[in-house]
């Protein structure tokens, strides 16, 4: 009897040992190398955030691979997840994500929904049509016209209520849909941010150009859910982002030739 209580006790502890071994894994719970992050960007935007064939490239996957890193997640254990526009919210709230690196505008609307740390880039709306288009000048002449952009995007009711009510809208999935349509003459015009949409135009030199009326300042924001407790270290994160000069070398590498590169902007959510 004394001796099955001494095996019976080994193999207790033995399972405890197990137990702990396996708390310590992989995933969020892991150490290390083991930390695991599922983020949120755009794969249809060159510049910002884009889905290549051997990757993921952008100022918006910079941004993001440099928190990863300083939350302590190697960027090999990035879990890369489309954020469409219309999804973000829902991303985040269902916990999905991790968080949201996206070209996702700061608004009050929006911070009613989810917490936001930025704004890490600040462009503004603008409007981009074929290269032979001379009709379209500004927002206010879309009046009449077939107006395109991407559902959940705050952009094409900017346009429609302060500038062209009688615009035709037809709201998409994504950006390529707008650009096929310019190609066949089903839409007239695009709109977006500035920096989505010379990403865009860059893609095919002399196809499409920017009206280059901006209209709209926009703040881009690093997205995460209500309460995460996160939210601190994310901040501290992009400020040493900012300091360390990776801020500017991102910049550079990713819209150089499209953005005028100033100084960061200051956090304003933090």
């Amino acid at each position: 009897m004394r001796v099955t209580r001494v095996l019976q006790a080994g193999v207790a502890v033995a399972a405890a040992v197990a137990l702990l071994g396996a708390c310590g894994g992989g995933g969020n719970a892991g150490s290390g190398g083991d930390k695991k992050l599922t983020v949120g960007i755009k794969f249809d935007q060159p510049g910002l955030g884009q889905k290549t064939g051997t990757g993921y490239e952008g100022f918006d996957v910079d941004v993001a691979t440099f928190v990863a890193k300083e939350l302590g997640v190697d960027a090999k254990n990035i879990n890369w997840v489309e954020a469409k526009s219309a999804d973000r919210e829902s991303l985040l709230k269902k916990g999905d994500v991790d968080f949201i690196a996206a070209t996702y505008s700061i608004t009050e609307k929006r911070k009613a929904e989810v917490d936001f740390v930025g704004p890490y880039l600040v462009t503004g709306q603008d409007l981009l049509v074929k290269a032979d288009n001379t009709a379209i000048t500004g927002p206010e002449s879309v009046n009449g016209k077939k107006l395109c952009s991407v559902k959940g995007s705050t952009s094409a009711d900017t346009v429609v209520t302060r500038f062209a009510k009688e615009a035709s809208l037809q709201q998409v999935d994504g950006y390529s849909q707008c650009l096929s349509g310019l190609d066949t003459g089903t839409i007239d015009v695009l709109t977006t941010d500035a920096t989505i949409l010379a990403g865009l135009a860059a893609k095919q030199p002399g196809k499409y150009k920017l009206v280059g009326k901006t209209f709209t300042t926009e703040n881009y924001g690093i997205g995460l859910k209500k309460g995460d407790a996160r939210k601190a270290d994310i901040a501290k994160a992009v400020e040493k982002f900012y300091s360390s000069g990776e801020w500017k070398k991102a910049i550079e590498k990713n819209l150089g030739s499209i953005f005028k590169i100033g100084e960061p902007p200051a956090l304003t959510e933090k």
